[in-house]
C-alpha cells in the first residue's frame, strides 16, 4: 500500500520567478512532469500570439502548470491544518493542478475556435486514454485517473478540491495572474497570495476567506479585471489571433478544393478531415504549426502566402472600433466594396469581440453557475464577497464587451488604382469610430 504513495529520496526543486521555488516531493507527480504529454507543454506558449505585444511573453504551459501545482501543493497543507485528507485525495489534488492544462493544444483558443474543439476533453482524454500519464497515474490504482479527470471536469464529490482548481479565486487564476504580469512587464497583476492563503479556510463546499483579509481578495479581483483588459484582450494581440485563425481557415479550405501545397501539411490532414486522433493531436504543438506558417510564406495561393507573411514578420491588421448597430448596417457595403478591390472580406474584413465578467455572485440555473466568493465573519456567518466590498460590488455582474473591426489598411492605402472604391473604404471604417 505504501508504494503507492512513495516519496523521492531527495526533494527536487525548479527555480521559478514567480514562486522562488516549486517543491516535488511525490515520486507520482516527478514521473508526471517527465511524462512526454506533459513535456509538450514546454512547446506551447501560456499566452498564444501575445509575445507579439509583449516580447517577454514567451513563458509556457509548461512553467504555468508547474505554478498551480505549487499553489495547490499550499492551498492542501492549508486544509490538513483544519482537516484530514487521506493520502490518495492529497494526490488526486496535486494531480489534477499539474494536469489541468494537458490538452491545450498550440495557440490555445485561437486554434480551437478554428478546429472546434475543446482542451477540457483533450485533457480527459490523455489523462484516461493510452498515454504515459495513464499509466503513471494508475500505479496508485486503476480508477485513481478517473479521479482526476473528474475534478478538472468539476464532477468530483469533493466539491471543496474542486473549487481549489476551479472556481472565482483559485489556483490556476492566482498562478496565472501573477506569471503573466511577470513575463509581460505589466504590474496589474500583482496582488498579495501570501495574504489570501493566510485567511483562507476551509469549508465542505469550498474555501472561504476571513474577513480581516477582504481587501487582499479585492485587489486580486481587481488585478484580474485591469489583465483582462490591458494584456489578455490587447488589440495587437486580438490583430495577431485574427491573422493566425485565417491563415488556418485558408489552409483548410484550401485542402477542401483539393489545392496541392509545396510544402504538404501532413500533420493537418487528420485535422481538416475530422478524424484527428490523440497520437494525431499530441504531435502539434507550435514549433510544427511555425514551420509550415514559415513555408507557406511561398506559397502559390495569394491569400494565404500573404497571411502568412504578415504573422511571421509582425505585420499586422489594423483596427478600429466597432458600433454593432451601425456595423448591420454598413456591412454589405464594406464587404462588395472589399471585393472590387480584389481583397476576400472573409479574410481581409473580421469583426473580433471580446468580453469579461470578472465577478459575479450566484445566479441558479444559468448556464454557467459562479460560485461566489465568501467571507468570513467573526461571528462564524458567510458573507457574499460584493455585499461586503464595495469596490467589487461595483463591478459585479457587470459584463464588459469591445468590439473591434480588423483590416489590412496597408494594402489599402497601397492601391494605385480603386483611388474612388478606397476612400469609400476608409470612410466607412472611420464611421465605425477609427
Amino acid at each position: 500500500m505504501a508504494s503507492r504513495f512513495k516519496k523521492l529520496d531527495e526533494e527536487k526543486v525548479f527555480k521559478d520567478p514567480v514562486h522562488r521555488y516549486i517543491h516535488v516531493r511525490d515520486e507520482l507527480i516527478w514521473k508526471l512532469i517527465g511524462a512526454s504529454e506533459f513535456q509538450r507543454l514546454r512547446r506551447i506558449r501560456q499566452l498564444g500570439t501575445t509575445y507579439l505585444t509583449f516580447h517577454g511573453a514567451e513563458h509556457t504551459r509548461f512553467n504555468h502548470s508547474l505554478g498551480v501545482y505549487e499553489i495547490m501543493k499550499r492551498m492542501v497543507e492549508i486544509i490538513e491544518e483544519k482537516e484530514t485528507l487521506d493520502e490518495e485525495e492529497r494526490l488526486v489534488c496535486l494531480s489534477a493542478a499539474l494536469l489541468h492544462d494537458v490538452g491545450h493544444g498550440p495557440f490555445s483558443h485561437s486554434f480551437e475556435k478554428v478546429f472546434h474543439m475543446d482542451h477540457e476533453q483533450w485533457t480527459k482524454e490523455i489523462i484516461l486514454g493510452d498515454t504515459e500519464i495513464n499509466d503513471v497515474l494508475r500505479t496508485v490504482s486503476n480508477e485513481f485517473p478517473k479521479k482526476v479527470a473528474d475534478v478538472i471536469a468539476k464532477t468530483y464529490p469533493n466539491k471543496l478540491v474542486v473549487s481549489l482548481i476551479s472556481s472565482q479565486i483559485d489556483a490556476d487564476r492566482m498562478d496565472y495572474l501573477q506569471r503573466d504580469a511577470f513575463y509581460t512587464g505589466v504590474s496589474y497583476g500583482h496582488f498579495d497570495m501570501e495574504r489570501i492563503l493566510r485567511v483562507m479556510r476551509p469549508t465542505e463546499d469550498q474555501a472561504v476567506f476571513k474577513q480581516s483579509g477582504m481587501h487582499a481578495v479585492e485587489d486580486y479581483i481587481m488585478s484580474r479585471y485591469q489583465m483582462y483588459w490591458q494584456v489578455y484582450f490587447h488589440p495587437v494581440t486580438r490583430s495577431a489571433e485574427v491573422i493566425l485563425s485565417k491563415i488556418l481557415h485558408r489552409a483548410k479550405d484550401l485542402y477542401e478544393k483539393g489545392y496541392t501545397f509545396k510544402d504538404e501539411p501532413k500533420h493537418f490532414y487528420s485535422l481538416f478531415s475530422g478524424s484527428i486522433t490523440l497520437r494525431d493531436y499530441l504531435r502539434l504543438d507550435e514549433s510544427v504549426i511555425l514551420y509550415y506558417f514559415q513555408e507557406w510564406q511561398d506559397e502559390e495561393d495569394e491569400i494565404l502566402r500573404d497571411l502568412c507573411v504578415r504573422y511571421m514578420n509582425r505585420r499586422l491588421f489594423k483596427y478600429v472600433e466597432c458600433d454593432p448597430s451601425q456595423q448591420m448596417k454598413i456591412w454589405p457595403e464594406l464587404m462588395q466594396l472589399f471585393s472590387k478591390v480584389g481583397l476576400d472580406p472573409a479574410y481581409y474584413l473580421v469583426i473580433d469581440s471580446s468580453s469579461d465578467l470578472p465577478y459575479d455572485f450566484y445566479r441558479p440555473g444559468e448556464e454557467e453557475e459562479r460560485l461566489p466568493i465568501h467571507l468570513l465573519k467573526p461571528s462564524g456567518e458567510l458573507r457574499e464577497l460584493s455585499r461586503e466590498s464595495d469596490v467589487v460590488e461595483a463591478i459585479s455582474g457587470k459584463k464588459r464587451t469591445d468590439h473591434k473591426l480588423y483590416f489590412p489598411k496597408d494594402l489599402l492605402e497601397d492601391f494605385r488604382t480603386f483611388e474612388d472604391e478606397k476612400k469609400q473604404i476608409l470612410t466607412l471604417l472611420m464611421t465605425q469610430g477609427g
